[in-house]
């Protein structure tokens, strides 16, 4: 914004050097280095005033705002395991009154820059096309607050926490869509910063294995497996978001190779967060991703992926063999829960039999059936572990028909007229739909920050697309 103001300041070396390392993958590895340095070394704090200063100069000096993509991505995984709130009440940065204050001035400063920001984008280009999703966000956005309206139930909390949802899916879609300027964004954008953070979450995995309580008697307690920012379940998701990226570029790039091996590290990674879902939804991204692979590749570079991929698979199915005693010992919580469905099967019964009793709007979230994640009172509702069930029961047939409209949608942005990398981008979106039919991570803050992103990145980086052509020729 100040450049519209200072024109001259455009030609200065400072801002033009400044320009270039936010649209450099140094910059994408350097927010994701921060994000696992606060989260492992508890300096939420200082990161946190170091993205911001990052944010001001970008929004401030740079031509559009592309360089808040990766805080935007890294922001929700710095909270540490020493300072989770849920688990820590009495000693948590965050319950104290100068974390929460020093919190609370750093995020009223980042919305006031965004809303900005995009105030000033929206009338510099009070023209410009409407978002594809905007229907089917609109009518998501409309059931989230209309869940459980006529039970009794409806309340305050169940709108407050209806907005903060899809606030959380749809805020940075918008955003970047009308901040960002898209004909110089290179395709492969998303799979650089998704790289990025998955390097970052592989560090924070690591680190959960070094909590207190995680080795007992000899045997591993995946229970003790947390951070800042949420339990395995949640870490595993992320995790299985960000490992098809590497593989866009094993497909694509030149010594691909050398991204299989790093894919073949995030699937690693995922299996040792033990999330039981998150597991077995890497084991069909890495199935499908592979097959993308030795599709999309050129001649050679497919030979040299299929012996990587291959050596992989045989490396890992040998390990499993003859290493048996040591699998069970690590895996012990993992293999223990085998196949019970740790009380999911229950609530889901109970949220069908909520559905048949209130079929239109649902009962709302917090009087919908599910686990607990916190103690009564806290913010974050009881949760169903499953994205149609808790659509069901919360919201009815219109949340249902909603989310089913904004999924069309995003099927049809990105399955019209496929690329590579609208294809890989949807494979990172199916980490978040997958592991969701066994969790509750669709209805969870952070996830739907990267949700948002990688939609916008599918959106507005296809070739194909009128406006992106339009720009273009300009």
């Amino acid at each position: 914004m100040l450049i519209a103001a200072f024109p001259k300041l455009n030609n200065t070396k400072f801002v033009q050097a400044l320009r270039g390392f936010f649209r450099s993958p140094y910059y994408c590895l350097l927010a994701a280095a921060l994000m696992a340095v606060s989260e492992i070394c508890s300096f939420e704090l200082p990161v946190y005033y170091i993205y911001l200063a990052l944010a001001i100069f970008c929004i401030f000096f740079c031509e559009d705002t592309l360089g808040i993509m990766p805080l935007v991505c890294c922001g929700y995984m710095t909270f540490s395991a020493p300072n989770n709130p849920g688990k820590f009440p009495e000693t948590s940065l965050f319950r104290q009154p100068n974390g929460i204050m020093q919190l609370a001035f750093i995020l009223t400063a980042a919305v006031i820059l965004f809303l900005g920001r995009l105030v000033v984008s929206c009338m510099e280009q009070p023209r410009k096309r409407v978002p594809r999703l905007t229907c089917g966000f609109v009518a998501l956005g409309i059931a989230y607050l209309l869940a459980g309206v006529f039970s009794g139930s409806y309340a305050f909390n169940t709108v407050l926490y209806g907005f903060v949802q899809i606030v959380s899916l749809a805020f940075f879609y918008f955003f970047f869509y009308y901040t960002v300027d898209w004909r110089s964004v290179k395709a492969s954008y998303f799979a650089t910063v998704f790289c990025a953070v998955g390097l970052g979450m592989v560090a924070e995995i690591v680190a959960m294995y070094f909590l207190p309580g995680v080795f007992v008697d000899g045997q591993l307690n995946r229970g003790a497996l947390y951070t800042g920012w949420g339990v395995y379940n949640n870490v595993g998701c992320i995790m299985a978001m960000c490992m098809p990226a590497p593989f866009y570029f094993a497909a694509t790039k030149k010594n691909g190779w050398i991204y299989s091996i790093v894919g073949c590290v995030f699937f690693l990674a995922v299996v040792l967060t033990q999330s039981r879902g998150s597991v077995l939804s890497a084991v069909a991204l890495f199935l499908i991703c592979v097959v993308a692979v030795l599709i999309r590749a050129e001649k050679y570079e497919k030979l040299w992926n299929g012996i990587v991929l291959g050596a992989f698979v045989l490396a890992l199915g040998i390990t499993l063999a003859i290493k048996r005693d040591a699998m069970d010992v690590f895996f012990f919580s993992l293999f223990k829960s085998g196949m019970d469905s740790s009380g999911r099967v229950e609530i889901y019964k109970k949220c069908w039999e909520t559905f048949r009793a209130h079929p239109a709007f649902g009962v709302g979230f917090y009087a919908a059936p599910g686990y607990v994640a916190g103690s009564p009172g806290d913010f974050i509702p009881p949760r169903a572990h499953d994205t149609y069930f808790q659509l069901l029961a919360s919201g009815g047939v219109v949340a249902m028909l909603a989310y089913l409209y904004h999924r069309g949608e995003s099927l049809w942005v990105f399955f019209r007229r496929p690329t590579a990398e609208k294809s890989f981008a949807f494979f990172c979106i199916c980490g978040l739909i997958f592991t969701s039919l066994l969790d509750c991570n669709f209805f969870n803050i952070g996830p739907g920050l990267l949700y948002g992103v990688l939609l916008v990145c599918g959106e507005c980086t296809d070739p194909f697309n009128r406006l992106y052509r339009e720009r273009k020729k300009k």
